[in-house]
């Protein structure tokens, strides 16, 4: 039965659907933990600061292993290091719903991130090896869709699992997904091709670089609240940005680096990732600030809350397979240069929302923030990993993946750092509404210059490497 489904004209797009039970498992598990930290904090009597770790140890977990797993597929196999993923992210994920304490719950939480950032750095390399050229921004599209579904899903089934069940649900609920995902992996991803001459893997480079990006990542995670000049941050950032020294030492030493730096030559590899992180540097400054506007400013409910901002990750869901489809036929250029000029617009009229605004006031902005990121992120994605060799697809699904999270840190830790500069308080007392309106109106002018700076950028590449089509 599966041989025949391997031999089917559409063979790719049961890959496709195997690839986006990972990604939607992923996603979801992402955006569930938000809405139950209250209630973990409660049953496990744990104060926020500590309860911070469960959401900051799986972030950093990933962050710094992102390219490590993907040049492990490369080397290994990306159906073997996939499959393995599933595994791991169960295994996490039974001992996350089984935690006695805070502690274990974290532990278990970095466990469950291993096995994710094993699904994330491959999932792209997967796509991109099984689709022909002129389908990827299709199929890369989709998953854009995917992703959105998985964090529109996770705040609401969140909540119902808790209401019904217990906070252990939403981490027993990727057990059965997982599974499924799981078989489906082992049965209908692509054989892995035997490489003719084994190369070396790069220990030192891996040592360093993920070493480095823990500190770093520490040091802005935490910089707002222990302080940017406080002892422990300025020592967990010196320690990043000297592994990471070494680490790129260390590369260009090694006959078979763990990144080939060399790739960041790649026009269209470089272009699309620099204007990838700032498109997420300049969401993500609003995605921290809104809520708070929306509940401290107008007053409304967590549910209400949630409910409109769901018009974002709604909107990018229908635009992006179209967006992607489209860059399949006329290129990358004109769409992501576009996608990024509509969300700075999106963020310009966030400036412009006063104390007093309403749904229908508030949710233009959320429309032009969703159809500029569903235009940019699929031919973006399309672009970067059409101009790399087939050899180098994982490390390369790696490094765009790192590079979305590191967008997603820097962009809330930049937000609130500027909010607050400019005397923003995140629970302004009635007589400091205008104090707070006028830093978040300053902050988002700073998000849609910084948006606008990727258009400028994205407006640079040329269209695909053509070299890679193949």
């Amino acid at each position: 039965m599966f041989a025949k489904l391997k031999n089917a004209a559409n063979y790719r797009w049961y890959v496709l659907a195997t690839v986006s039970i990972g990604t939607f498992m992923a996603t979801l598990d992402s955006s569930i933990v938000n809405v139950a930290l209250p209630t973990i904090s409660a049953q496990l009597r744990t104060d926020i600061s500590t309860l911070q770790w469960v959401v900051t140890a799986y972030l950093l977990t990933i962050s710094s292993l992102l390219p490590v797993f993907g040049r492990i597929a490369d080397l290994l196999g990306r159906k073997k290091v996939y499959s393995i993923g599933f595994l791991i992210f169960i295994l996490g994920s039974l001992l996350c719903g089984l935690a006695v304490n805070i502690w274990f719950l974290v532990s278990a939480r970095v466990l469950q991130a291993v096995g994710a950032s094993m699904l994330m750095a491959n999932s792209a390399a997967i796509i991109t090896a099984i689709f022909p050229f002129h389908e990827r921004g299709k199929a890369l599209g989709l998953i854009g869709t995917v992703v959105a579904l998985g964090s529109l899903t996770g705040p609401a089934l969140g909540g119902l699992l808790i209401g019904i069940a217990s906070w252990r649900f939403i981490f027993f609920i990727n057990i059965p997904i997982g599974i499924i995902g799981f078989l489906a992996a082992r049965l209908i991803l692509p054989t892995d091709e035997t490489r003719k001459a084994r190369e070396s893997f790069d220990f030192t480079g891996a040592i360093t670089f993920t070493s480095g990006m823990i500190s770093l990542l520490l040091g802005i995670n935490n910089g707002e609240d222990w302080g940017w000049g406080s002892l422990p941050i300025v020592l967990s950032l010196s320690l990043g940005v000297g592994l990471l020294s070494l680490f790129f030492i260390n590369e260009h030493r090694v006959k078979h680096p763990m990144i080939d730096l060399s790739l960041f030559r790649n026009r269209p590899f470089m272009i699309g990732n620099l204007s990838g992180w700032l498109s997420f540097v300049a969401m993500f400054t609003n995605t921290m600030l809104m809520p708070f506007y929306l509940q401290q400013i107008l007053n409304y409910t967590p549910a209400q809350v949630g409910l409109l901002m769901t018009i974002f990750p709604v909107t990018m869901a229908i635009v992006a397979p179209l967006s992607g489809h489209a860059s399949d036929k006329f290129g990358p250029i004109v769409l992501t240069t576009s996608g990024l000029t509509i969300s700075s617009l999106g963020l310009i009229y966030f400036s412009t929302l006063s104390a007093t605004a309403n749904f229908y006031q508030i949710a233009p902005g959320l429309l032009l923030a969703g159809l500029g990121a569903g235009m940019f992120q699929s031919p973006n994605n399309s672009s970067v990993m059409s101009s790399v060799p087939p050899q180098k697809l994982g490390v390369a699904g790696g490094i765009n993946s790192l590079v979305r999270n590191l967008g997603m840190i820097v962009g809330i830790a930049l937000s609130v750092s500027l909010f607050e500069a400019w005397g923003g308080v995140i629970k302004p007392n009635p007589d400091q509404t205008v104090v707070f309106m006028s830093a978040y109106h300053s902050v988002m002018r700073v998000a849609a210059a910084i948006a606008f700076v990727g258009a400028v950028i994205s407006f640079n590449r040329k269209s695909y490497a053509k070299a890679v089509k193949s």
